[in-house]
């Protein structure tokens, strides 16, 4: 209202201004105190929010970067292609994923463009791109400065892999072990030692479960309930955890669960003839991250465990970007821009077969299940104001 006040104040000085032999209203001279003070306030809280902001992101030539590498595991929403070469259905490389990546190019990213892990690492000033781990052609610079073993569709139950045939997340341990001995290879122990040591690492799984073993498939939902089957992920996460600081991290940075039920294709398939936020997958999710987060504060406090977790809540602002989306520009929070956004995912969104809408940028979600690049960058400045602090 402040802005508008002095918008008002000018647009009535040009009126009177431009009538000829008309003095100025001594009361429109200047603005009211109240909006000067206002506005200097609304400019030096922008003014140092910005300085915060190049301090936490931005690659400085002087300092370098901020950790020594990152290094990611878990499911699609940190797979930058690792799927690509397998026999599964799902798979991001085809059109139109990364219609908005460089020069157009579906890498496997599940996404219209960059991916959270791509975001992480260009704010902590590692590389642009976090390259996949499996049948890639990694040069010795993408191997030191990190890679994502990650693989859509994963999940910490057992179960959740190999009913879709991708990559397990102990598979992924035993790739990291690979990667551990190609780094000795390049850089030698010592050095090694210090790149695992300084690593920011991620672990980004538990929605396919969820949303796709406990909810879409009859395997598991006749043996458990919600809560015994939240303890049945958050055991897997912790020993997942255990095995990864065992492999020398230092700091992971571990990412909870979304409103699984406010996904386009969980509306879909629960949400009833109005598609709403389908409450069960929603309560999963809650539960799911309340656990998780007491789980990980044992593990902190567990005399001689050497790893920091850090757990990064997720919920919070993609339950804002859904339900408040106008706030953020979105226009669309409840349909994936791929199709007609209420199914289309992986092999349903093909461009081959479906269209996609005009303004991505006005859309959360990109297909029915992964948000887009803008809606992922909201996400990981969310992170980094309110964890990475934690992680360095």
């Amino acid at each position: 209202m402040q802005l508008l006040s002095l918008a008002t104040y000018h647009e009535g000085r040009r009126r009177n201004e431009g009538k000829e032999g008309t003095r100025s209203d001594p009361s429109m001279s200047s603005p009211p105190l109240v909006v000067v003070v206002l506005l200097l306030l609304l400019v030096t809280t922008a003014l140092a929010r910005c300085l915060l902001l190049v301090e936490a992101y931005q690659y400085n030539a002087s300092s370098g970067p901020l950790v020594t590498s990152v290094i990611v595991f878990g499911d699609s929403i940190v797979d930058p292609g690792n799927n690509n070469g397998l026999p599964t259905l799902i798979k991001a490389n085809h059109p139109p994923y990364g219609k908005d990546f460089i020069n157009h190019q579906p890498t496997g990213r599940y996404s219209n463009g960059l991916i959270p892990t791509d975001l992480i690492a260009q704010g902590l000033g590692v590389k642009q791109l976090l390259p996949g781990y499996v049948g890639v052609d990694l040069s010795p610079e993408d191997l030191l400065t990190g890679v994502s073993f990650a693989s859509g569709a994963t999940g910490f139950d057992p179960l959740t892999p190999v009913v879709v045939s991708v990559i397990s997340l102990e598979q992924q341990l035993l790739y990291f072990d690979e990667y551990r001995r190609r780094l000795v290879d390049i850089a030698g122990e010592e050095e090694t030692e210090k790149i695992i040591g300084g690593a920011l690492f991620v672990v980004c799984a538990g929605t396919d479960d969820v949303a796709n073993t406990y909810f879409t498939t009859p395997f598991r939902s006749v043996a458990y309930d919600i809560p015994s089957y939240v303890e049945l992920l958050v055991s897997g996460a912790e020993a997942f955890l255990r095995n990864v600081s065992a492999r020398g991290a230092s700091k992971v940075g571990f990412v909870g669960m979304p409103p699984v039920g406010c996904v386009p294709s969980q509306r879909t398939l629960g949400g009833g003839p109005g598609r709403d936020c389908e409450p069960e997958r929603n309560r999963a999710a809650q539960l799911y991250n309340a656990r998780a987060q007491e789980m990980i504060a044992g593990l902190n406090a567990e005399p001689g465990f050497p790893t920091l977790v850090v757990f990064l809540d997720i919920y919070r602002i993609l339950d804002d970007l859904m339900e408040r989306g106008d706030r953020y520009g979105f226009t669309e929070t409840t349909r994936g821009c791929c199709g007609t956004g209420t199914i289309e995912v992986t092999g349903l969104c093909d461009s081959r077969f479906v269209s996609v809408c005009d303004h991505v940028d006005h859309y959360v979600f990109f297909d029915s299940y992964h948000p887009t690049e803008r809606a992922y960058r909201i996400i990981v400045n969310d992170i980094f104001d309110n964890y990475i602090q934690d992680l360095l």
